[in-house]
């Protein structure tokens, strides 16, 4: 379960978000990546973690970002459940 104390900074305000212990092994980004127009998740620069760079706003967002929740292999992603 991810950890809101090691949240990472670059996260978008709100109740998802990545932690510290992101290995980025690319699982996530096939659910709620780049792919899309408006990627909920992106890579750091130097893409050694990966974060929430924007919130979910529709229905279909969400979901994708409980997707990535419930396949992340670390257990990185969490979801406080603050809006």
């Amino acid at each position: 379960m991810a950890d809101k104390t090691l949240r990472l900074p670059e996260n978008a305000p709100g109740r998802f978000y990545v932690d510290d212990t992101c290995t980025p092994c690319h699982t996530c980004m096939d659910v709620a990546g780049p792919d899309t127009s408006t990627p909920l998740l992106r890579y750091r620069d130097d893409e050694s973690k990966v974060y929430f760079a924007r919130q979910p706003v529709t229905s279909v967002e969400a979901a994708a970002a409980e997707e990535a929740l419930d396949i992340c292999p670390t257990q990185a992603i969490g979801n406080d459940g603050d809006d």
